[in-house]
């Protein structure tokens, strides 16, 4: 079990549509971390990602242009 301290604010806002919809406030808190952590999850891992991306893999715009034949 894990205890976390919540504003009224939130309190009531996690009651309300609890009430509203007829599910938990434990269902609600639980989807709410799930996506957190699917987001951070997802964040670092493209970060982790970047570190690995290197100048030699990007073309510029010019070069592009150059290579399609998309001058002006």
């Amino acid at each position: 079990m894990i205890a976390v301290r919540l504003s009224d604010d939130i309190k009531d806002r996690l009651e309300k549509i609890a009430k509203r919809t007829g599910r938990t406030k434990s269902y609600y808190i639980r989807q709410a971390i799930l996506e957190y952590l699917d987001d951070m999850e997802d964040y670092y891992l493209a970060e982790e990602r970047m570190k690995t991306f290197s100048e030699a893999n990007t073309i510029s715009l010019q070069e592009l242009k150059k290579r399609y034949d998309l001058e002006d």
